[in-house]
C-alpha cells in the first residue's frame, strides 16, 4: 500500500498485544508510528525498538487516555514530535468486569469513560492536526452485541463507543476524514487474562468458530491496515467483525 509510506499514525494501547500487532503492520508499509501506553515502559521501549527496525520514526507517550490533562499533554508532545496526524487507532482500553449486580456507579462510570468518552477525546484533539483526509478506527469486541458472563460494563461501554462511532462519521466525512469500528472476536492476549473464566471463553471460541481457531492479534492488524488505506475511502461509520465466524452461528 504505497500510499500509506509517510503517514503519521498514532495508536493507543500500542505496547502490547493487538495495539502492538496494528502498530508494527503500519509501520511495515512506511508509517511512522506514535504508540501510548500507561504501565508498561519496558514492552514500550522494545516495541518502539522493533518499529524503528523498519526504518520509520517512532515515539512512545506515557499515559492515561482516560485522564483529561494527561491526553492533552500528550498530544501537544506529539504535535511537536510529527506535526501531523492521519491514521487515528483507539485501541487501549479497560473496565470492570463483574456480574451486573455487583457492578457500583463508579465502575460503571469508570469503564464508560476510558472505553468511550476517550474515542471522543482523542478525535477532537486529533481531527485538528489531520492535513486533509485522516482515519480512525476505534477497536471494539463482540460483547457489543452479545451477552458475555461479566461483561456488563464493557459490554454496554463498547456499545456505546460503536454509536459514537457511527455520530462522529455523519460529522467527519465532509471533512474527508473515515471513522470506522473494528470489531474483534476473541483474542487470547494478556487483557483476556483478567477474566474469571478465561479457559472456558477460550476453549469455547475454539470450538463454535467455523474458521476452526481463535483470531490472533495480527488478523486484527490485517483487517486495520485495509481500513485505513485508500482502499476503504468509502467505508463510513461501519462496525467491520473479524472473528472468524463465530457470531454468524446460532
Amino acid at each position: 500500500m504505497k500510499e500509506l509510506k509517510g503517514k503519521v499514525a498514532l495508536v493507543t494501547g500500542g505496547s502490547r498485544g493487538i495495539g502492538r500487532a496494528i502498530a508494527l503492520r503500519l509501520a511495515e508499509q512506511g508509517v511512522d508510528i506514535a504508540i501510548n501506553f500507561m504501565r508498561n515502559r519496558k514492552a514500550a521501549e522494545a516495541t518502539i525498538a522493533d518499529l524503528e527496525a523498519f526504518g520509520v520514526r517512532a515515539k512512545a507517550y506515557r499515559a492515561n487516555v482516560g485522564n483529561e490533562e494527561e491526553l492533552h499533554s500528550m498530544f501537544e508532545q506529539f504535535e511537536q514530535d510529527f506535526g501531523r496526524i492521519d491514521i487515528l487507532v483507539s485501541n487501549a482500553a479497560s473496565g470492570v468486569l463483574k456480574p451486573a449486580l455487583e457492578l457500583t456507579r463508579r465502575h460503571w462510570s469508570w469503564t464508560m469513560d476510558i472505553n468511550a468518552a476517550t474515542l471522543l477525546h482523542l478525535v477532537q484533539h486529533a481531527v485538528p492536526l489531520m492535513k486533509g483526509n485522516g482515519k480512525v478506527v476505534a477497536i471494539s469486541s463482540l460483547g457489543s452485541v452479545r451477552a458475555i458472563p461479566d461483561y456488563t460494563a464493557v459490554g454496554a461501554s463498547k456499545a456505546a463507543l460503536e454509536s459514537l462511532v457511527r455520530h462522529l462519521s455523519v460529522e467527519l466525512a465532509p471533512m474527508g476524514i473515515n471513522v470506522n469500528t473494528l470489531s474483534a472476536g476473541v483474542v487470547d492476549t494478556d487483557a483476556l487474562k483478567h477474566f474469571p473464566e478465561r479457559d472456558k471463553i477460550l476453549q469455547n471460541s475454539r470450538d463454535r468458530t467455523p474458521a476452526g481457531r481463535l483470531v490472533t492479534p495480527d488478523d486484527v492488524a490485517d483487517v486495520t491496515l485495509f481500513m485505513v488505506s485508500d482502499a476503504a475511502k468509502m467505508i463510513h461509520g461501519a462496525t467491520i467483525v473479524v472473528d472468524g465466524g463465530y457470531s454468524i452461528v446460532a
